[in-house]
């Protein structure tokens, strides 16, 4: 087994694969076209679960194509990750965020 990568109760099991949010953090970050706020949003499908990313263009590249982005992201993700998921480029400062403004990372829609 190797190394915990982030915190393991920050980790999510999606179809089998843990999945850690500073995974999808790092490959949000080091996109330069992206502001680095993301979020991750849960749901189950029948018995599998499925993972909607989504993740905010900077400013100065709002213009951008948000396709291309998109498809990058996904792409890194199912490479580095090993999961398939969708991903949702939004506009600057569309991803809600908190009275300290921080953005909620995770949200676990999935029944309980």
């Amino acid at each position: 087994m190797g190394k915990i990568v982030g915190r393991s109760d920050d980790m999510l099991i999606i179809r089998g694969v843990n999945l850690f949010p500073t995974q999808v953090e790092e490959i949000v970050l080091s996109h330069g076209q992206l502001s680095g706020q993301y979020q991750l949003v849960v749901t189950r499908q029948g018995t599998l679960d499925e993972v909607q990313v989504r993740c905010e263009m900077l400013p100065a590249h709002a213009d951008a194509n948000r396709e291309e982005v998109s498809a990058w992201v996904r792409g890194r993700i199912k490479t580095m990750v090993g999961i398939s998921c969708a991903v949702d480029v939004a506009p600057p400062d569309s991803i809600e965020r908190t009275l300290v403004g921080k953005a909620r990372r995770v949200v676990d829609q999935r029944k309980k």
